[in-house]
């Protein structure tokens, strides 16, 4: 292959070589001007301000040179980092689904298998997200350019964060209802006088009374006995089902739309475009707030909640250990699954965020910072969780365990009923739904604009099209909304619950970790990214890093997959409505939409390629490496631009600077 030499007065460290396969463009040519290699040749790029000849005099002024490629944008300041991954990361899934598997295996017991996978699992694929990001500084697809075999594993991201994405954002549309509803001198769901409660419907349940004797003969609030109280409801969750889902009897029976929380969910996708369409220069600012105001709301319930009746029973319940529970496979399959839920691992948002950062970012440092808040959230929010559960049980005269369940139901009947309990409740009701679509809303922009960085990266380049990035939000936030549509008719619980449990689920996500985990590990090597992050932080990394991500973290994602299987169970709602056939054949299809990425773009890039199958495997594995990396790497340049292993075309010639 023919050679070309620059200068003798170059002025930095340049590549002159490159495959005809793989044109690079190298941002530093002679003089630091932009330089394209193409077919081989290193050719100086028109209108970078080079003379073409050596290095310019001191007497000489020379325009700055324009890069030769779109430079990434990046945060205004490091903390807008951080604040979005809170924001991202912590989430509802903290405040409804921790203190719940919490309860549920054994209290305080299940914060020892939490830690150990926290450890084990969480934190080093936090990290290893956030620092691949950083390192390629791209998003989720092209992240994986550092094996472009496996770029899979960023189509399958892309598929669970879309998934994520379109039913995530109805919990927002549900807490802006209720934020609306809270505007009344009564809380609707505080009484039994409305049109969609039930003769059943009972404001205060007056057990303790009943069972002393003094109301055996009498009736409750006037149209019910004791002996009808088993079957009474609260008005709540009248407001809840009849009103706000008004739920038919199963997935088949679709129903009418619900045009309230239609028009509440267009809003809520209104913020979401304006808060994403400008990119992360608008999105850091915003997060300051959506991420910091909750705690507040939290503070102020926990304090409300400890000095309602029967808290103290409720938190005791909540923290007191069952050593008995160490000893199932349940209670580490969910421990498992909720760290990869609310670390928001394998969804390709946080290599989004990770690749805006600066080059040399401490991203080491950061990932342990943002998994301590992530954890510690959800252990705060399990004491406003469960005084609240407390007070609910003593005042039905039932188990706590009656009273405590997971997901939206938690959001949208324990703490209204909190907040309708509080000296002017619709206050209170206000500022705790303003904080639930905060809390929501936060983690549902970083999730789009995960998606659509991974969307326009696949295009590089200065666009002809002056708003791509507006016209792309827009489109992804349209096609979204549409499929939410199915969420907001009669049978829209049914359809979320199946969204909510394959789509993005606690098995796509071990899927996804294994498979990352993997291919940096044994395909890149591990020790190579090591040192990459050394590269950038300035140091190297506790080794436990390394040995996570080539044996621990791999096992124990591949563990809990495996029990998840054999212990999987068919999905039912409210443990009554057992779904039809073809419903889990739906979910099953959303979870191997993205699961099947992997394997079947592996094959089909294997039987593409041409040569040996060594020769193939070596082709595909072999590092895509961006403009950024010259500029940033360039002493250990020789090892970065090296091809394809063992052939003599590409070979690597570099001219050091004589200055």
């Amino acid at each position: 292959m023919e050679k070309q030499a620059l200068p003798a007065s170059s002025c930095s460290l340049v590549l002159l070589e490159e495959t005809k396969k793989n044109p690079l463009l190298h941002p530093n040519g002679a003089c630091g001007y932009p330089t394209a290699a193409t077919n081989g040749t290193l050719v100086p790029l028109t209108g970078a301000g080079s003379s073409g000849g050596a290095c310019a005099g001191p007497e000489k002024k020379v325009a700055p040179a324009v890069p030769a490629y779109e430079e990434r944008e990046t945060w205004t300041r490091q903390m807008d980092f951080m604040m979005s991954c809170v924001g991202f990361a912590v989430g509802l899934g903290n405040v409804w689904r921790f203190p719940y598997l919490c309860y549920k295996n054994g209290g305080g017991v299940f914060l020892i298998p939490y830690m150990l996978i926290v450890f084990v699992g969480g934190i080093p694929v936090f990290f290893l997200e956030i620092a691949l990001g950083q390192f390629m500084k791209a998003g989720s697809i092209n992240v994986w350019n550092i094996a472009p075999l496996f770029k899979g594993l960023g189509y399958a991201s892309m598929v669970i964060v879309f998934f994520s994405n379109t039913y995530y954002i109805m919990v927002l549309a549900w807490g802006f209802y209720y934020l609306i509803k809270s505007f009344n001198a009564t809380l609707p769901w505080s009484t039994c006088d409305n049109e969609w409660n039930t003769p059943n419907c009972i404001e205060i349940f007056r057990h303790q009374d009943c069972i002393n004797g003094t109301l055996a003969n009498d009736t409750i609030n006037g149209n019910m006995t004791c002996a009808e109280l088993a079957n009474a409801r609260s008005p709540i969750i009248e407001f809840w089902e009849n009103k706000v889902l008004n739920i038919s009897s199963g997935l088949g029976e679709t129903g009418e739309f619900n045009w309230e929380l239609m028009l509440c969910l267009i809003a809520v996708w209104v913020m979401v475009y304006f808060c994403v369409w400008k990119g992360v220069k608008s999105t850091g600012k915003i997060v300051y707030f959506t991420a910091t105001f909750p705690y507040i709301v939290l503070i102020i319930l926990l304090v409300r909640g400890v000095t309602l009746p029967g808290a103290y029973d409720g938190i005791m319940f909540y923290i007191k250990p069952d050593w008995s529970k160490l000893g199932e496979a349940q209670v580490w399959i969910d421990a498992g699954t909720q760290i990869f839920f609310s670390y928001a691992i394998g969804l390709g948002a946080l290599t989004a965020l990770g690749s805006y950062n600066r080059f040399n970012n401490d991203c080491y440092k950061d990932a342990f910072v943002l998994a301590m808040i992530n954890s510690g959230t959800s252990f705060f929010a399990g004491f406003v969780v469960f005084s609240i559960l407390g007070f609910m049980a003593a005042e039905q005269g039932v188990h706590i365990s009656q009273v405590a369940e997971s997901g939206p139901g938690l959001a949208f009947i324990a703490y209204p009923k909190a907040v309708s309990l509080m000296p002017v409740a619709p206050l209170w009701a206000a500022l705790f739904f303003f904080m639930l679509l905060l809390l929501g809303l936060d983690s549902q922009f970083v999730g789009v604009e995960g998606f659509v960085t991974g969307i326009l990266d696949l295009f590089p380049g200065k666009s002809q099209y002056r708003y791509k990035r507006e016209i792309s939000v827009a489109v992804c936030c349209l096609l979204c909304f549409i499929i939410d549509l199915s969420m907001v008719t009669q049978a829209g619980m049914y359809v979320f619950q199946l969204f909510d449990y394959y789509s993005a689920s606690g098995m796509s996500l071990l899927w996804q970790a294994f498979w990352e985990c993997i291919v940096v590990a044994w395909v890149y090597g591990a020790d190579r990214f090591m040192d990459d992050v050394a590269r950038m932080i300035g140091y190297r990394p506790f080794p436990w890093m390394k040995w996570c991500w080539s044996f621990i973290t791999p096992c124990v994602c591949m563990g809990i997959f495996i029990f998840h299987l054999v212990n999987y169970k068919p999905l039912t709602y409210n443990n009554t409505y057992v779904y039809p056939w073809w419903g889990e054949v739906i979910g099953w299809c959303l979870a191997l939409s993205s699961m099947l990425c992997i394997p079947v773009s592996i094959l089909y890039k294997l039987f593409s390629a041409k040569g040996t199958f060594k020769e193939r495997w070596a082709h595909l594995t072999t590092p895509v490496w961006g403009p950024h990396h010259l500029e940033y790497m360039a002493p250990d340049i020789r090892s970065l631009t090296s091809m394809s292993p063992g052939t003599d075309e590409n070979k690597v010639i570099i001219f050091e600077s004589v200055m």
